[in-house]
């Protein structure tokens, strides 16, 4: 993996290279209140007409239209049946399964058009810049540009087989195919994680529904949306601090307190969730370039 520039010098000729605006989700770990709009009209949050009790005896049914700050928007309906280990340790090695991803991502080209990751490497490079946005439920997305340039970078065109379509083809199957296994304990089964079912692909184009310009507005917007919307802590925390002494809600503080829980446990030594424990789990970085040559 090598770094590139921040885009000066690009010439104007690279926007038509194929290039792809992509949303990688998370998984669900617990129906939660959320806001939802048709045709400019919010509607309600979880209106299920035979909604089921929970066994905390809660009814998952909600009939509330939100209004969009409302604190309780990310929080689960029931918090005890909500899934706080999976959330936390998806943020931990949501990093690892982004990778995992991208060298899924670069097998499929190399495949789809007969080539062996060397010869790839000697026709085309695979460039990205992504961002990662918490949700309000505490769980981070990656939001990426992808895109195929020649074997020198922007700089140079792609080949004749380098195409959107290619590319999109190649993204859902990277999508699908990319897991992370997080290790046994004695209280934790192993967990096999994945991407969330959503996955928006959409090509930009310089004069398209999607243009660069809009994407790069996209990308300042989730880049300044940091764990703070979950209600967390903007601070490391003490493994002595009381976290009922803190200004919190229920929802991030017992994330912080999984966090803490699961860091103390050896075989998750690694991840390191005690000291990250106020990113809820998440020690990645917000935004990267990179380019695969």
């Amino acid at each position: 993996m090598e770094e590139v520039g921040d885009g000066e010098g690009v010439p104007v000729s690279v926007t038509a290279h194929p290039c792809l605006f992509v949303t990688l989700t998370a998984p669900s770990f617990g129906t939660v209140h959320t806001r939802r709009e048709k045709n400019g009209k919010p509607l309600p949050c979880h209106a299920r007409r035979d909604a089921e009790t929970c066994p905390h005896g809660q009814v998952m049914s909600c009939t509330t239209r939100h209004g969009a700050e409302e604190s309780c928007l990310g929080e689960p309906l029931c918090p005890d049946c909500y899934d706080y280990t999976g959330s936390v340790l998806f943020n931990a090695l949501a990093p690892q399964l982004w990778k995992y991803f991208t060298d899924a991502l670069r097998r499929r080209v190399a495949k789809a058009t007969g080539l062996t990751l060397r010869e790839l490497r000697a026709q085309c490079t695979i460039s990205f810049a992504k961002v990662a946005e918490y949700q309000r439920r505490g769980v981070v997305h990656f939001h990426a540009v992808i895109r195929l340039d020649g074997p020198d970078g922007p700089n140079s065109p792609p080949p004749a087989w380098a195409t959107a379509e290619v590319l999109a083809d190649a993204v859902r199957h990277a999508a699908h195919a990319a897991t992370a296994t997080t290790p046994a304990t004695a209280d934790e089964p192993a967990r096999i994680l994945r991407w969330g079912r959503q996955l928006d692909v959409r090509e930009i184009t310089l004069d398209g529904e999607l243009s660069d310009q809009a994407v790069a507005g996209y990308i300042a917007k989730y880049a300044t949306k940091a764990a703070e919307c979950v209600g967390t802590l903007d601070r490391r925390i003490n493994p002595l601090d009381d976290l009922e002494a803190f200004d919190l809600r229920d929802h991030p503080r017992r994330l912080i307190a999984e966090c803490m829980r699961l860091g103390d446990l050896d075989e998750y030594a690694d991840l390191r969730l005690t000291q990250w424990a106020h990113m809820l789990g998440f020690r990645g970085h917000f935004s990267g370039l990179a380019r695969f040559s």
